[in-house]
C-alpha cells in the first residue's frame, strides 16, 4: 500500500479445535495503562489465569482450556494504532465457561446487590 504512516494492529490465528474458543480483544481506555498493572489485575481476577510469557512460548491456547471454567489471558501488549489501546488474547471453554458458568456467575453478582 506504500503508506509508511499506516499503523495496523492485527491478530490472525488458524487452528482446528474440538472445544474452547479464542478471542482477540482490543481495550481502549481514557488514560494509558501500565502493562504490568494490567497483568496484575488479570492475575487477581476471579475466573482468570494470567498465562503471559511469549518469549518462552507461554500464551493461551484453546487446547489448554477445555473442560474447565478458567479463562486464560495472555499476549498482553500495546496496540499499535491507539496509544491508549491494549491487545489481549483469551482462551476458554465455550460450553463450560462461555455458557453455563457465566450465567451462574452473573446471577450470583446480581443477587449480591
Amino acid at each position: 500500500m506504500h503508506l509508511p504512516d499506516l499503523k495496523v494492529s492485527c491478530t490472525c490465528v488458524r487452528v482446528p479445535v474440538e472445544r474452547s474458543h479464542a478471542v482477540s480483544i482490543d481495550v481502549i481506555t481514557e488514560e494509558r495503562l501500565d502493562l504490568d498493572d494490567v497483568r496484575a489485575a488479570v492475575a487477581e481476577a476471579p475466573g482468570c489465569k494470567l498465562y503471559d510469557d511469549p518469549d518462552n512460548k507461554i500464551y493461551p491456547m484453546p487446547i489448554l482450556t477445555s473442560n474447565q471454567d478458567i479463562v486464560f489471558v495472555g499476549r498482553i501488549r500495546r496496540d499499535l494504532v491507539n496509544e491508549n489501546g491494549i491487545n489481549v488474547w483469551c482462551c476458554g471453554d465455550q460450553v463450560r465457561k462461555g455458557a453455563a458458568t457465566n450465567a451462574v456467575q452473573i446471577a450470583e453478582l446480581l443477587l449480591e446487590d
